[in-house]
């Protein structure tokens, strides 16, 4: 097949004829939405109503353009293909100006103060962050992607998520000796607050970064012309926004905007990975483990009995899978699929590995590399890095797997 030049395919969606409606799925996933919404609102009350909406857009956005971080850093790393990190940039560069609003002005719809991701760079970041590269490669899914591709069906993601559950746990447990006074590091340092720059400073520190990397991708594709990414089915017209297929950069500004809005309704950036390790710790609390004792929960141990519709980021959870259940059967594309065996251990193994480095590196792609950068902290750039090291170190790895890694001759890599 004759190799496409980024000029001659600059869209992400081509127009096709799509898979008919799931009608009874569809109908199933809306009844199930609208139960936990009104379960998420009577629990923890309008607040947490939102942000399970929220969610739901989220899990949404990222079915339609199928908006990777694994894929996007294995492309980089394999053939060179740069249309993922480019989405990440705009991504990235739109969430910096929202939050840098955000933050500095102290807007909140709720009355909660607004407060971005910053911690401390120490080995837990720098290791854990190189691990979860290594994990998301194996698992074949980052944390928004295993939440979006359990409700889309994909079957080898649910292990990937029993994983995922597991691996925070243990991370948890011993995040404490991670975090120790003997263990080297840098105190948080935040590129508008603890440089001087102010948020007008670090917003523009910040762009002329993304601009720099996303000129540098653009030279690098024009020279090298490495493999694109294989265009997704869509339709025209409106019906492109329910059933066909979102463009990335489309997709990449959505993502922003939305983790603003939650910035702005529960004072904190959108996470993920911290729900996993409350479900572990609460399913090990009721088998008799005192997970109260861990110095992780400590100040914290109302989490472990409260009910899950307390805690925001997995009300946002549980939106993004039924949000993504739903725009699948939309499009018609909810097939669960069998996997082979050694698919089924990669998928686990690598799922503990994303779980225990989430922990170390406070948080995952979502909660460390998005919205740590967004807020403008040091410990975001180091994940993006460590992570991109463990992702090239992956690719010689998946193949003991039985994983396949993109062919540099494959114009639908």
């Amino acid at each position: 097949m004759e190799t496409m030049t980024a000029k001659s395919r600059p869209f992400t969606t081509v127009t096709s004829t799509l898979n008919p409606v799931q009608k009874p799925l569809v109908t199933l996933g809306l009844l199930v939405s609208i139960i936990l919404f009104i379960t998420s609102v009577s629990i923890g009350g309008w607040a947490q109503g939102v942000l399970y909406v929220v969610g739901m857009a989220l899990g949404l956005t990222l079915l339609h353009a199928r908006f990777g971080f694994t894929s996007a850093f294995r492309r980089l790393t394999s053939v060179g293909n740069v249309q993922g990190l480019q989405a990440h940039m705009v991504m990235l560069a739109v969430a910096t100006t929202l939050f840098a609003i955000i933050l500095a002005t102290g807007f909140s719809f709720t009355g909660v103060t607004p407060s971005g991701y910053v911690f401390p760079v120490g080995m837990s970041v720098v290791f854990g962050s190189f691990l979860f590269g290594i994990g998301m490669q194996l698992g074949n899914g980052c944390a928004s992607g295993t939440l979006y591709n359990v409700g889309g069906g994909k079957a080898s993601l649910f292990v990937t998520l029993i994983g995922f559950i597991a691996g925070s746990v243990l991370g948890a447990y011993h995040l404490p000796w991670w975090t120790s006074e003997a263990m080297p590091g840098l105190p948080a340092i935040s590129l508008a607050e603890s440089t001087g720059f102010g948020y007008f400073g670090g917003w523009l520190f910040q762009i002329v970064l993304f601009a720099g990397i996303y000129g540098l991708t653009v030279r690098y594709a024009r020279k090298k012309n490495p493999p694109q990414m294989k265009p997704l089915p869509t339709v025209k017209g409106w019906k492109k926004l329910v059933r066909g297929s979102w463009p990335l950069l489309v997709a990449a500004v959505v993502l922003a905007i939305l983790n603003a809005i939650t910035l702005s309704v529960r004072g904190n950036p959108w996470g993920i990975t911290s729900a996993f390790a409350l479900w572990g710790s609460k399913a090990l609390m009721a088998i008799g483990v005192d997970v109260s004792s861990w110095g992780y929960w400590s100040g914290k141990t109302d989490q472990l009995t409260n009910s899950v519709f307390l805690d925001s980021t997995s009300v946002m959870n549980f939106g993004i899978i039924i949000g993504a259940f739903i725009a699948a059967a939309a499009q018609g594309s909810f097939k669960p699929q069998r996997f082979k065996p050694g698919i089924f251990f990669a998928s686990l193994v690598g799922g503990v590995m994303m779980g225990y480095g989430a922990r170390l590196a406070f948080g995952c792609n979502i909660g460390a590399y998005f919205g740590g950068i967004a807020s403008m902290s040091l410990h975001g750039w180091v994940w993006m890095i460590m992570a991109l090291a463990g992702t090239f170190l992956a690719l010689f790895i998946r193949p003991l797997f039985g994983l396949k890694n993109p062919n540099p001759k494959d114009s639908m890599c």
